[in-house]
């Protein structure tokens, strides 16, 4: 376990059915409500909650250790970030399934039962996941969500929508043995994107994901990581999570396009992207801005270029579907172009 303080849970069941997985930093002001739904879920089903405390500098642990005797607490020495963090919880749960869960959302009543039914009706293992719905306004966000060709994540509101190409991270519900398969988040990715990829690898080896039509969870969009809100019909972002979209989301298309096919996308979406950062950059007189986040992501591809090699050659040698399959659920309108239609050129904050 590394750096890692573990904290036993009191009376931790033996054989959970259902591991709940909670990555938290600094999440204090969120944690109850997160808990508490766990906590308030119907039927009869044995859970088990585990937490992954990343070095919190707020009051998080100690609230964990007073309130929450029964949650397994693993408070890390240092902050090893999203992916460090899902991927310890992982290795210590015990039970048949695993429910990766944001601290900053909270569970409908019935999920957890609802998750387990659509798992074990089901002919093959798969990711499931549920309808998201917004903390304030209790809209509906998504019931999860497709890629465009450039990997940008449309939320999909098709009730009828069954089958979905990723299920974000705060709500990931999937078999023990079959996240083991995959290999988990990988640590290079740091945050954001980790979920389209093992997503996306899930799919190139026939693996279902998909979203229950019902129950769902509440989410704080953004709060954890600041960023990704709407606020007076403006998309407002960060610096920091808008550099690391652009740069995983690219590295996602590196790996997981099938076939030669993704070098030419990989250009034109290099291109588009770079032209991008310096309209953008211009209309909010940043060059900051062009730096960080625009012109990190043809650099990153350059630094890491071996690992990327690797890894997709991996990655592609275990593919089991055909290239039509993987793209088949695959938007041709590029997410961007419609976002900016709807909201304009994005606020960045540091």
């Amino acid at each position: 376990m590394g750096l890692v303080e573990q904290h036993h849970a009191l009376n931790r069941p033996e054989r959970p059915v259902c591991s709940v997985c909670i990555a938290n930093y600094n999440g204090a002001a969120w944690l109850d409500d997160c808990l508490t739904s766990i906590l308030a879920q119907q039927g009869d089903v044995c859970i088990e909650i585990i937490v992954h405390d990343d070095a919190s500098t707020d009051h998080s642990v100690a609230l964990l250790r007073e309130r929450y005797p029964q949650v397994e607490l693993l408070v890390s020495k240092e902050n090893v970030g999203f992916c460090v963090g899902n991927n310890r919880m992982v290795e210590h749960a015990l039970g048949e399934y695993i429910l990766l869960l944001n601290n900053d959302a909270a569970l409908h009543a019935d999920a957890i039962a609802a998750l387990l039914t659509a798992a074990r009706v089901s002919e093959a293992p798969s990711i499931l996941t549920l309808p998201q719905y917004d903390w304030t306004t209790k809209a509906l966000v998504d019931r999860g969500c497709l890629l465009d060709f450039f990997y940008n994540p449309v939320p999909n509101l098709d009730p009828a929508q069954v089958d979905v190409s990723m299920a974000i991270g705060a709500c990931m519900f999937m078999p023990r043995s079959l996240w083991n398969s995959l290999g988990g988040f990988p640590d290079w990715i740091e945050s954001i994107g980790e979920d389209m990829y093992l997503c996306c690898l899930a799919r190139l080896r026939g693996v279902a994901v998909r979203v229950l039509p019902q129950s769902g969870f509440r989410h704080r969009l953004g709060a954890s990581f600041g960023g990704a809100r709407i606020s007076a019909n403006r998309l407002n972002t960060t610096l920091r999570r808008r550099r690391l979209s652009e740069r995983n989301k690219t590295f996602v298309l590196f790996i997981c396009t099938p076939t030669a096919a993704m070098w030419l996308l990989l250009a034109i979406h290099v291109s588009v992207l770079l032209l991008e950062g310096v309209v953008v950059s211009m209309i909010r007189l940043s060059a900051r801005l062009f730096t960080d986040v625009y012109a990190n992501v043809p650099r990153a591809l350059i630094q890491n270029r071996r690992r990327l090699l690797l890894v997709r050659g991996r990655v592609q040698g275990a593919r089991t579907v055909s290239v039509l399959s993987y793209f088949r659920l695959a938007k041709w309108l590029p997410h961007k172009l419609r976002m900016l239609f709807r909201f304009g050129i994005p606020s960045f904050t540091r």
